[in-house]
C-alpha cells in the first residue's frame, strides 16, 4: 500500500484579497524535467555531505558559525567580510521569506522521485519558490568575496554545495535554486550600494613622497609595545616577515626613549602598537626626520587603517617598494605635563570622552574593550556635567568637543574613516550642553560631517583657540588622557611626517 507524499498535496488557496502568482507552465515544465533527471542522477560522494550540509544551513546557523569563525581570527578584513556576508544574508532572507514567497505560490517537488536514503526528516513546509537556502548562501559568499576575495574563495563552495543540497534531497526545483542565487547575489550588492567596501573608497593618504625602500626591513628599526594584547605574535609577525629588521620590546614607561634612539639608528622608525604608541612615534619620527613604518598593533588602529594598513604584510609590502605619503600632524599648545605643545594622528577632545577613556582603560583588561566602552559611556553621561569654555572668543556650555586631524567622512552612521590625512583641516565637532547628554550624543554621530543644530554643531577649521578652561580639565588625544587648564590653541603642522603606506590594489 503506497501513501502520497506530503509534499503532492497542493498548497493552500491564497487568502482572500490577496494576490498571488504562479510559476509560468513552460518554465514549470522545463524545471520539473531537470528535477527529474537530478533525482535519477546518482551524485558521488553527496549521500555522507549534502544532507547534513542542508540541515546544517537552516535559519543561516551555518553561516553565522562562519561569521564567528571568521572574527575570532582577529583579521580586520576577516571581521569587515564576516559583517558584509551577515549583512547580506539578512536583506536576502527578509526578501525572499516576507515578498517573494508570499507573491509567488509554487509547490514543493513530488518526493516519490527521490531516493528516501536523501529525503531530509523534516520536511519545509512554505512554498517552493524561490529556495530561501540558496538565496542566503549566496548572498553570504557574495558579501564576503565583495570586502576579501580570499576569503569569499574559501567559502564559496561551501555556499555552492548547500544550494546543489536542496535539489539533491527533492525540496526545490533547480529553478528554484538559480531564482534563490540570483537574489542573494543581489543583496550583497544592494548592501555594498549602502556601505562601500574598502576598495571602493578612495586611495587613502596622499601626497605621495619619496622614502626609501628599504626590502626585508634593512636599516629599519621596529618598537613593539610590550603592554600591547598582541605584542609577542604582532613581534613574531615582523621578524617573519622583515628578517633584516632590528626588533626592539619594551614596556609602555620606556617607549619614548626607546623610539628616540630607534630613529636616530635606522634609515626609518618602525613601530607596533595602538594608537597611543603610534602617537609616541610620529612625534619622534618627525622630530629626526625619518619615515615612519606603523604596524597595526592595538585595539582599534585608526591611524594605520586610514593609511590602509591592516596586516604586517601591508607595511612590509611599502617599506620594499618605498610608497610613502605625508600626513598632517595636529597639535594643541600648550601640551600636556608642562610641555611646550602635544600632539595628535587621529582626535583630541574635551568633555565627556576624556573621562569615557581614562574609565574604559581601567575596566578593559577585565571585561575587555567594547563591555568597558558601553559600561564607561554609561557611568560618565550619568554624572558629569556639561563643560564651560570659551570657543573663539564666545563662551559655551559643552558635552563634547572633537577635533579630528583631518576630515572623517562616514562608513555608516557615524564619522569613521578618512580619505586625505594630509587636507591641512581640523574637523571640529561640538556637542551642545543642556539635558539629556546621550540623546545629544547620539544625534551628533547620526548627523552629517558639516551640520548646524541646536544639539550639535560642525566646521572644518585651520585653527581653533579654547579659553577659560577650569584647573585640572582632561583632555583625550589619540587615546591618551592629560589634565591642562586655561588656554588652549589647536591646529595642525601640514604634511610634517612621511609615513609608509602600501601601493594601491587594483
Amino acid at each position: 500500500m503506497s501513501f502520497p507524499s506530503l509534499t503532492s498535496v497542493p498548497p493552500l488557496p491564497p487568502a482572500a484579497g490577496r494576490s498571488v502568482r504562479t510559476v509560468p507552465r513552460s518554465l514549470g515544465a522545463h524545471d520539473r524535467a531537470l528535477f527529474r533527471v537530478a533525482a535519477d542522477r546518482n551524485w558521488p560522494g553527496a549521500r555522507a555531505v549534502l544532507p547534513r550540509l542542508s540541515r546544517a544551513a537552516d535559519h543561516g546557523l551555518l553561516w553565522f558559525g562562519a561569521a564567528a569563525a571568521m572574527a575570532a581570527t582577529g583579521s580586520p578584513r576577516a571581521r569587515r567580510a564576516a559583517l558584509r556576508g551577515v549583512a547580506s544574508l539578512a536583506l536576502a532572507s527578509a526578501t525572499v521569506n516576507t515578498v517573494v514567497k508570499r507573491s509567488v505560490r509554487r509547490p514543493r517537488p513530488i518526493l516519490d522521485l527521490v531516493p528516501l536514503v536523501r529525503q531530509l526528516k523534516h520536511q519545509p513546509i512554505t512554498t517552493s519558490f524561490p529556495s530561501g537556502h540558496s538565496a542566503s548562501a549566496a548572498a553570504f559568499a557574495t558579501g564576503v568575496a565583495l570586502e576579501s576575495l580570499g576569503w569569499g574563495a574559501a567559502v564559496a563552495p561551501i555556499a555552492f554545495s548547500v544550494a546543489a543540497s536542496r535539489v539533491y534531497t527533492g525540496v526545490h526545483y533547480p529553478g528554484d535554486v538559480l531564482v534563490g542565487a540570483a537574489l542573494g547575489v543581489g543583496a550583497a550588492f544592494a548592501v555594498r550600494g549602502l556601505v562601500p567596501t574598502r576598495r571602493q573608497l578612495p586611495a587613502p593618504g596622499r601626497p605621495y613622497t619619496d622614502a626609501p625602500a628599504l626590502p626585508d626591513g634593512e636599516h629599519l628599526v621596529v618598537v613593539v609595545n610590550e603592554a600591547s594584547g598582541t605584542a609577542a605574535a604582532k613581534a613574531a609577525a615582523v621578524r617573519d616577515a622583515l628578517p633584516l629588521a632590528e626588533v626592539v620590546e619594551c614596556a609602555p614607561e620606556d617607549l619614548a626613549g626607546a623610539l628616540d634612539k630607534a630613529a636616530l639608528r635606522g634609515r626609518a622608525l618602525g613601530v607596533c602598537g595602538g594608537d597611543g604608541t603610534v602617537n609616541l612615534a610620529a612625534v619622534a619620527a618627525a622630530r629626526h626626520g625619518v619615515p615612519l613604518a606603523v604596524f597595526p598593533g592595538g585595539t582599534l588602529n585608526h591611524f594605520a587603517y586610514d593609511l590602509g594598513i591592516e596586516e604586517v604584510q601591508d607595511t612590509a609590502r611599502a617599506l620594499a617598494s618605498g610608497d610613502a605619503v605625508k600626513v598632517d600632524l595636529g597639535r594643541f599648545t600648550p601640551g600636556p605635563d608642562g610641555a611646550a605643545a602635544g600632539y595628535f594622528v587621529n582626535t583630541f577632545s574635551l568633555g565627556v570622552y576624556p573621562e569615557l577613556v581614562r574609565l574604559r582603560e581601567r575596566w578593559s583588561p577585565r571585561i575587555g574593550g567594547w563591555p568597558a566602552g558601553v559600561l564607561a559611556a554609561y557611568e560618565v553621561l550619568r554624572g558629569e556635567r556639561p563643560l564651560e569654555a570659551e570657543l573663539s572668543g564666545k563662551p559655551h556650555a559643552l558635552w563634547l568637543l572633537f577635533a579630528g586631524n583631518c576630515i572623517y567622512q562616514r562608513l555608516g552612521p557615524a564619522p569613521a574613516h578618512r580619505y586625505d590625512l594630509a587636507d591641512g583641516l581640523l574637523d571640529v565637532r561640538v556637542v551642545h550642553g543642556g539635558r539629556l547628554p546621550g540623546f545629544r550624543l547620539l544625534a551628533a554621530a547620526l548627523a552629517g560631517p558639516l551640520s548646524r543644530s541646536p544639539v550639535h554643531a560642525a566646521q572644518r577649521m585651520r585653527r581653533l583657540r579654547i579659553a577659560r578652561l577650569a584647573p585640572d580639565t582632561p583632555v583625550a588625544y589619540d587615546g591618551e588622557v592629560a589634565r591642562i587648564e586655561g588656554e588652549l590653541t589647536v591646529d595642525k603642522l601640514p604634511e610634517a611626517l612621511t609615513v609608509y603606506r602600501p601601493p594601491v590594489r587594483a
